[in-house]
C-alpha cells in the first residue's frame, strides 16, 4: 500500500516539480595501458604469430588455450600477472586453439592448456597443466636466464 502511494506521487510529478539534478559533467575517457597489457597479446594468425613470437628477439611465453577449458581460465590470469612482474624482459603469446589449430597441430599441443617457453624461434621449455606462482617464476627465470 505504501509503494502504490509513493509510486502514485512520483508519477503525479511533473518536469517542474521535480527537484533539479546536479548538472553531469562531461569528461572524455582516456586509457591506459599496464605494463600487463603490453607484455601480453593474443595472436591473430599463422603469419602473426611467425612476426610476433618466432621472430621475436626477447623469449616469449606461449600459452595455448580454449575457451570451455577451467583450467585454462586458472593459468590464464596467474601466467599473465607472472609476466607483467618480468617488467618487459619476456612477452606472453596466447593461441586459442580453437582459432589456431593449425599452430596447436604444427607444436603438438595435444592437451591444454600448455605453455611452451620460445626463445630465438626454438621451444626451450614446455610445461601441460596449472602451476602454481612459485613454479611459474621459476619456469620463466629459466627462460630469462636470470
Amino acid at each position: 500500500m505504501a509503494q502504490r502511494l509513493a509510486l502514485r506521487q512520483l508519477l503525479s510529478l511533473t518536469p517542474r516539480t521535480l527537484p533539479p539534478r546536479a548538472p553531469v559533467a562531461r569528461h572524455s575517457r582516456a586509457f591506459s595501458t599496464s605494463a600487463n597489457c603490453k607484455s601480453t597479446f593474443n595472436v591473430q594468425d599463422g603469419s602473426d604469430f611467425q612476426d610476433r613470437v618466432v621472430n621475436n628477439p626477447k623469449p616469449v611465453v606461449v600459452d595455448f588455450h580454449a575457451q570451455w577449458c577451467g583450467p585454462c581460465k586458472i593459468l590464464g590470469p596467474r601466467l599473465e600477472k607472472m609476466v607483467a612482474k618480468q617488467e618487459g624482459k619476456v612477452l606472453m603469446a596466447k593461441v586459442d586453439i580453437d582459432d589456431h589449430t593449425d599452430l596447436a597441430i604444427e607444436y603438438e599441443v595435444s592437451a591444454v592448456p600448455t605453455v611452451l617457453a620460445m626463445k630465438n624461434g626454438d621451444v626451450v621449455d614446455k610445461f601441460v597443466g596449472i602451476k602454481d606462482e612459485d613454479q611459474l617464476e621459476a619456469f620463466l627465470k629459466k627462460l630469462i636466464g636470470a
